[in-house]
């Protein structure tokens, strides 16, 4: 699996994860609020510690400590997850990070996330997530797959498959509904506007109605328009009733 360098020590990224904080929850007040009532931030600062462990070798202690935290905080994380600097998940309830799973810098994940796998081979088989990524309440990302850099997933999403940098997904399962290039976060931090997201579902509703709305008035055009039929041209032979009876006699 992928490791991520260590370039900091523990302290630093605790500090960083517990700062970052309060730039993306306008309800955080102080730092020992944040230490003291956040499980997402209870589950991130002991998985630091955690994956330390398990690349020590000490993979027993670290899954002990792991779970431990999970039944306290409610956030599954395993301690193989590698994960990068300025990570942030709010509320924190439920979520699920596999062993495999790779995080870049200033992902945000909310409630109820999976970032989970597809196999039980013991290979890659957690999604590979890039730097502010943002997964939505309830949203699950599923097997080896790569979300790119600045990619948002829309809440009870289900992502099966790469997506690339600069996109918005929603659906099930995910669909881009958001072409790549287009720049959705902002240079200060995360773009929270979940209610910009456009509605395929709803524009493709909309384009149907005008469709059928043009083929009624195209059928009222066609049907007050005189019709005119010749019976030496019509396939019914001697079994129609309006042709004359000198043709029926040819025809017979």
């Amino acid at each position: 699996m992928q490791k991520l360098p260590f370039n900091q020590s523990l302290w630093q990224q605790w500090k960083e994860d517990i700062h970052c904080v309060f730039e993306r929850d306008p309800a955080a007040r102080n730092t020992l609020e944040i230490l003291l009532t956040y499980p997402g931030v209870h589950a991130l600062l002991v998985h630091r510690l955690c994956h330390r462990l398990s690349r020590a070798g000490w993979y027993t202690f670290a899954r002990i400590l792991s779970f431990i935290v999970r039944t306290l905080s409610n956030v599954d994380i395993h301690p193989g997850a590698t994960i990068g600097r300025r990570f942030f998940i709010d509320h924190g309830a439920g979520v699920v990070i596999g062993e495999t799973t790779i995080i870049g810098d200033d992902v945000t994940l909310y409630h109820g996330v999976t970032l989970g796998g597809t196999t039980w081979n013991k290979e890659k088989r957690h999604p590979t997530l890039g730097n502010k990524v943002l997964v939505g309440a309830g949203a699950k990302v599923l097997g080896n797959i790569t979300l790119g850099d600045s990619v948002r997933v829309g809440a009870n999403s289900v992502v099966v498959k790469d997506v690339p940098p600069c996109c918005t997904v929603i659906g099930i399962p995910g669909r881009i509904i958001q072409s790549k290039g287009l720049k959705i976060q902002l240079d200060t931090g995360i773009d929270l506007d979940h209610h910009l997201v456009p509605d395929p579902i709803g524009k493709a509703i909309s384009c149907l109605i005008e469709r059928i709305d043009q083929l009624e008035a195209e059928q009222k055009t066609f049907a007050l328009k005189p019709q005119q039929s010749s019976c030496s041209e019509c396939d019914a032979d001697a079994v129609c009733h309006h042709q004359p009876a000198a043709l029926k006699e040819a025809v017979g």
